[in-house]
């Protein structure tokens, strides 16, 4: 089982020990995890990245593969290793590493707990893939800025295949996109919305139709498909169901 943790551990990130100024961080800390957990639909889980293990993991199904959240657990990293197909792992591993690299490159003074990693890849569900998005923000730092321990979120993803990396910093439009077969980051801008969109993906959220979003908004049902269709592309989406999960998932809405 340690070989295997071999695999995920950065050089970037090792951690040898946690000072006492360093553990008073943890006080009931878990407590607002597990009530996150409860009000939300998506898969939590947290990393202790001193001991290289998982040191929560919510019952949310999405993410247990059919176990048990303790199961999970007691599985770690050993978890990716038999859920995660091989390509997606491999994937995994670049993604690891070049998160660490691009994190310790940021310099220490600088709120690092304001950024996010998000990427897609496949769990195997009975035998079936199932593509999931992943985020992880930091939740402590170490008193040298090195991640601690992280915060993972897993929902379903709205892509069509595998990757999409991206770091996002709370506050900020930039973006930063991780590409794969140049192997290298690149900085672009979150997508924007008008807020005539904002309002139209929101009726569409509460279940209206073109014509009643057409009503409210004293519009004509062709300016609605037509919002409707610029929204589509600014997402690169094919559906409004699409469009609504990633308005939500990268809180444009």
């Amino acid at each position: 089982m340690k070989e295997n943790k071999n695999l995920f551990i950065s050089q970037k990130n090792i951690i040898s020990q946690i000072s006492d100024k360093e553990f008073l961080q943890l006080e009931n800390y878990l407590e607002v995890i597990k009530a996150f957990s409860r009000v939300s639909y998506e898969s939590i889980y947290v990393i202790d990245y001193k001991e290289m293990t998982f040191e929560y993991v919510s019952d949310n199904p999405l993410f247990l593969c059919g176990n048990s959240a303790d199961d999970v657990k007691s599985l770690g990293y050993d978890f990716y290793l038999k859920y995660v197909p091989e390509t997606d792992l491999e994937l995994l591993k670049v993604i690891n590493e070049e998160g660490f690299i691009f994190f310790d490159k940021l310099p220490i003074d600088e709120n690092r707990k304001s950024y996010t990693i998000s990427y897609d890849f496949h769990l195997m569900h009975n035998n079936n893939p199932i593509l999931i998005n992943h985020k992880l923000t930091p939740i402590f730092l170490t008193e040298c800025g090195k991640i601690w321990k992280a915060i993972c979120v897993v929902s379903l993803s709205n892509k069509k295949a595998s990757g999409n990396i991206a770091i996002y910093k709370q506050g900020s439009e930039d973006v930063w996109k991780f590409d794969i077969k140049q192997h290298h980051w690149y900085l672009d801008k979150l997508a924007k919305l008008s807020q005539k969109e904002k309002d139209i993906l929101r009726l569409f959220a509460q279940e209206f139709t073109i014509a009643q979003i057409a009503e409210k908004l004293c519009i004509a049902p062709d300016t609605v498909k037509y919002y409707r269709r610029k929204i589509f592309e600014n997402f690169d989406v094919n559906n409004i169901t699409e469009a609504l999960f990633f308005a939500m998932n990268n809180k444009l809405i």
